[in-house]
Parts: C-alpha cells; structure tokens; sequence
C-alpha cells in the first residue's frame, strides 16, 4: 500500500516539476532602460566603523514589496562580499551575503568586521528574480576599522 502511493506522489512529482519550472522561466520581468540602482551611502573606498548605515538609491523604476507584482518596480538585494554573481534566471536566495528588502526598504543598518569589503546593489522582480537586463550597481569597496 505505501509502495503504491510513493509510485503515484513520484509519477505526479514528475508530471507536474516541468509545469512549475515553466511557470518560473515565463515569469521573467523586463526593466526600463533608464533604470539604474546605486549607493547614496557609504561611496566607494570609504572609510566606516563596524557598524554603518548603507542606503540605496534608484532611478527610473519604483519600489514594491515582495509579492506584490506591479510594472517597472522592485525591491533592493544587497549582496556582501559576493566574487560571482548568481543564475539570474532563479530567485536570489536568502543568505548572510545576500540581504533581502523585500518591504521596499531603502536604507539598513549594517555590522561588519573590520577589514575590507565589498557592497553592490541588485534589484529583484516581485519573486525575488533579477530583471531581464539586470538592474544592478557598480560594485563598491569600503573599508571597516
């Protein structure tokens, strides 16, 4: 009896994974081409205590929270210390190097080690995806003491 119904949860498992990977890859969302995120705080190469305030700055899209799917807008990302950027194409997952603001945020208070760092900014869709042609800052280097 268990065997059967482990048989009919990985035959549906199998039926319904395309639809729902179909769904994610049509759920791309465009952005202007004037849209453009950047940092107001801190700028690059300076100099900032352990613990600072980072805000960000964006133009030609507005802000929306996570879920809430309206045109040209988005929700901030800040990735920390991040060498190579991620598969675009899926959500941007939720870790120590990758801050979601997905309450339409435009300013955090941030704690870091001393040393240097670096900060870049990435826009996501209401799902958490970046924008096709991504909306993203240049990567700035700060330095904590």
């Amino acid at each position: 009896m268990k065997s059967d119904s482990f048989l009919v949860l990985c035959v549906m498992s199998m039926l319904l994974a395309p639809a729902l990977l179909g769904t994610l890859a049509n759920a791309t969302t465009p952005s202007p081409p004037n849209a453009r995120v950047f940092f107001i705080t801190p700028q690059d190469g300076e100099v900032v205590p352990q613990t600072f305030k980072v805000k960000f700055g964006l133009e030609g899209m507005r802000l929306a929270k996570a879920g809430e799917r309206v045109p040209n807008s988005g929700h901030h990302h800040l990735l920390i210390n991040i060498d190579s950027l991620v598969d675009f194409s899926l959500p941007l997952p939720a870790t120590n190097n990758i801050l979601h603001f997905g309450g339409g945020q435009t300013e955090t208070q941030l704690t870091l080690p001393k040393g240097k760092h670096t900060l870049q900014l990435l826009l996501g869709d209401y799902l958490h995806i970046p924008h096709v042609k991504p909306v993203i800052s240049h990567k700035i280097t700060i330095i904590v003491r």
